[in-house]
């Protein structure tokens, strides 16, 4: 498109959002030759997003509408691009920037009020023709709560059975109002088997719409995505045409403008296609659909935004090859996905490659935001050359310090429902991933432990670098004890490691290669005075060594309860002196707006509540006690 006289892009652009999505918009606002200006909290004042923006203004909240449009007129912002998540489908906030005269790149407020709560979308999509998924009311079991506001998977709780909604309505209602202002929810049939299906559309000021394909989110724990490829590869070109011109359709209904997604559930029972909501904001998995179509999203909202024609028409678009995104969230996926925070020691992303992150090496992760640290993106020529690429990117990443759920994607990246493409939106929730064992990331730090035994009669004092082992005397050496989680035999000279052949091969920084049983492997290795951890194929085992701790914590009883993730304290549902019932709920805590009940370990008398709704807790904290009333069993 030709203009005489083009609309002309911003000069100056505020990213209201931080962490790997405000990284990314800069990258492509420096590109096009736009100035940054970037937000930040108090607990986010040296976080990686601040410091590469061309300005900074702190703010005392994400969510705080006023104090964000007021640092956007103080910088002389022409546009807010809001990312996603935060403030990024709140009509509240998009009609304050509207009466600023600053443009919000995204939806105008009245098309958010009307898509941006599920319970509206719905009924304007069968307006438009577009079929949704069935009313849950009177249907029968099971059924899907779900809040009408926001997005993301948060306020979802599939119920099965009566004796389980009210719990779900209350902690659905709970958690959306914490995390969209709005508890209001909406009950649908739950469809037991489906896929996700998204089409990303892109829209001008023009009347103009295209889509860009579809990404399959089928991968995906309680409504929460894991992994994302696109295309979807396991639909039919008819369901493709049907959800690709459903989506244009309800976009040019609602006089949609900007970057959107559509998405829906398609029923592997019946293969009917069910619209299930409109995101009014660029996706996390973007960078996918990037991949396929060569197109940059966001350099398309920003032109849009600028009242620019798109560039493409719908003829223009076309595919070429498979790209799949990880999540790397900062969860323990092997227990029970809980949440984590920590300080991130060592940070190795995959070279070659697309990682949008915003983690560093010292920088602090709290439960504060969202617990997604970064994505790992690949593109292949077709669906298995990009999974195997992904596995291969997996293996690549390291993070130590705290807690990932990288080895829980590399495993699932590698396994054969993933593989076959056979998983549904509730296969991991059906099914356990297995955990990868210890036995070659032991091997990998009782080899170090060795060689630092060897070359050191000093005791171990801080982080210590790979060396040549130059201790040799008249006969060969003794083997080493390694103590770890066990005893670990090493014969350095020999090359064993308990009943494993064992030979160094390279060693660089952290980075160790090993030939193990004949097979080469490396590992990311850091080794601390009392604990030693490692990086193996994504995952970060931990290896303490108990005889050097003399401060060992007290021990935690059977009725003792301690906090298994730092958070806050949301709901205390007991006193002491009260007789609580085993498997009754206590207390309920809260991070990154991820709800854990804790429930009486046996039958008893509560006598050591130590908390209160709205405290602050660390992980380990002992929030209550319970004491038995069963009098133990006399010998005859």
């Amino acid at each position: 498109m030709t203009y005489l006289n083009p609309p002309a892009l911003p000069g100056t652009l505020l990213i209201a959002n931080r962490g790997e999505i405000a990284l990314r918009v800069m990258r492509t606002a420096r590109r096009m030759g736009i100035r940054t200006v970037a937000i930040y909290t108090d607990l986010d004042r040296a976080a990686p997003h601040v410091l590469p923006a061309d300005e900074a203004h702190r703010v005392p909240s994400y969510l705080d509408i006023e104090a964000v449009v007021r640092a956007a007129i103080e910088a002389g912002a022409d546009a807010i691009h809001p990312g996603y998540g935060f403030l990024s489908e709140r009509a509240a906030f998009a009609r304050a920037v509207e009466a600023t005269g600053i443009k919000l790149v995204g939806p105008s407020a009245a098309v958010m009020d009307a898509m941006g709560r599920k319970d509206a979308a719905r009924e304007i999509a069968v307006a438009a023709g577009v079929p949704v998924v069935p009313r849950g009311e009177g249907a029968g079991f099971p059924i899907l709560v779900k809040a009408a506001a926001g997005g993301g998977g948060k306020g979802m709780r599939t119920v099965r059975a009566a004796a389980e909604y009210d719990e779900a309505v209350a902690a659905a209602r709970r958690e959306a109002r914490s995390a969209f202002g709005d508890d209001t929810i909406l009950i649908e049939k739950y469809v037991e088997r489906g896929r996700h299906i998204e089409v990303q559309i892109i829209a001008d000021a023009h009347g103009n719409v295209v889509h860009l394909f579809e990404r399959d989110c089928s991968t995906q724990r309680r409504h929460q995505k894991v992994l994302e490829e696109a295309p979807a590869p396991t639909i039919t070109p008819q369901v493709r045409e049907r959800v690709t011109s459903s989506a244009v359709a309800l976009t040019k209904h609602v006089g949609y403008e900007n970057a959107g997604t559509v998405e829906f559930l398609l029923d592997d029972a019946t293969g009917e296609a069910y619209f299930l909501e409109m995101n009014t904001r660029l996706q996390v998995e973007h960078p996918v659909t990037e991949a396929i179509t060569g197109l940059d999203l966001v350099e398309l909202q920003l032109r849009v935004a600028a009242g620019e024609h798109l560039p493409i028409s719908q003829a223009d678009v076309t595919v070429t090859g498979h790209a799949i995104e990880a999540r790397v969230y900062a969860e323990d996926s092997f227990r029970g996905f809980l949440p984590q925070a920590g300080t991130a020691t060592i940070v190795q992303w995959p070279q070659g490659a697309r990682v949008d992150h915003a983690l560093e090496p010292g920088q602090v992760v709290s439960t504060s935001y969202d617990p997604m640290l970064g994505k790992v993106i690949v593109h292949g020529a077709d669906r298995e050359a990009a999974r195997r690429a992904l596995v291969d990117a997996l293996d690549r990443t390291a993070i130590l310090g705290l807690t990932t759920n990288t080895g829980f994607l590399r495993a699932l990246a590698a396994g054969a429902e993933f593989r076959d493409a056979s998983i549904d939106t509730a296969w991991l929730d059906r099914n356990a991933v297995v955990e990868p064992d210890r036995d070659v990331p032991r091997v990998f730090v009782a080899w170090v432990g060795a060689q630092l035994a060897a070359t050191s009669n000093d005791a171990i004092t801080g982080p210590h670098p790979f060396q040549a082992d130059g201790w040799r005397s008249g006969s060969d050496p003794a083997p080493t004890i390694v103590e770890l989680d066990r005893p670990v035999v090493v014969d350095r000279h020999c090359g064993r490691v308990d009943d494993f052949d064992v030979r160094e091969v390279a060693a660089q920084g952290n980075l160790l290669t090993l030939e193990i049983d004949g097979r080469l492997l490396s590992a990311v290795v850091n080794v601390q005075p009392h604990v030693a951890e490692v990086a193996y194929r994504g995952q970060r085992f931990v290896f303490e060594r108990p005889d050097v701790f003399g401060d060992h914590p007290v021990a935690v009883g059977d009725g003792v309860v301690t906090a298994p993730m730092p958070g806050t304290i949301l709901d205390v549902r007991s006193a002491a002196g009260d007789h609580v019932e085993a498997g009754q709920v206590l207390v309920v805590l809260e991070a990154m707006k991820m709800e854990l009940s804790l429930k009486a370990p046996l039958t008893g008398t509560v006598t050591g509540l130590s908390t209160f709704t709205g405290a602050q807790v660390a992980l380990g904290t002992v929030l209550f006690e319970v004491k038995s009333t069963q009098q133990p069993d006399t010998p005859a």
